[in-house]
């Protein structure tokens, strides 16, 4: 799990540095989709650990950003 959330966290920094260099937004739903996954990956983790406020807040947060982003595709 945790190496899952390394590759998503360090497949949304990428984005967010390309289109902060590029100006460019046409990748921001391939975006909101990583960050959905990682906070999904992260509440996961939490509720592992035992931390059921973190990864309650984690996944409600992931939920939202999938609502977002079917929101834009559409």
């Amino acid at each position: 799990m945790k190496i899952l959330q390394i590759i998503l966290s360090i497949i949304v920094i990428a984005l967010v540095g390309y289109e902060f260099v590029t100006d460019d937004f046409r990748f921001q739903l391939y975006l909101m989709m990583f960050l959905f996954f990682t906070m999904l990956v992260m509440g996961l983790r939490d509720f592992q650990k035992g931390q059921k406020g973190s990864g309650w807040l984690n996944i409600v947060l992931s939920i939202m950003l999938l609502s977002v982003s079917i929101k834009s595709f559409l």
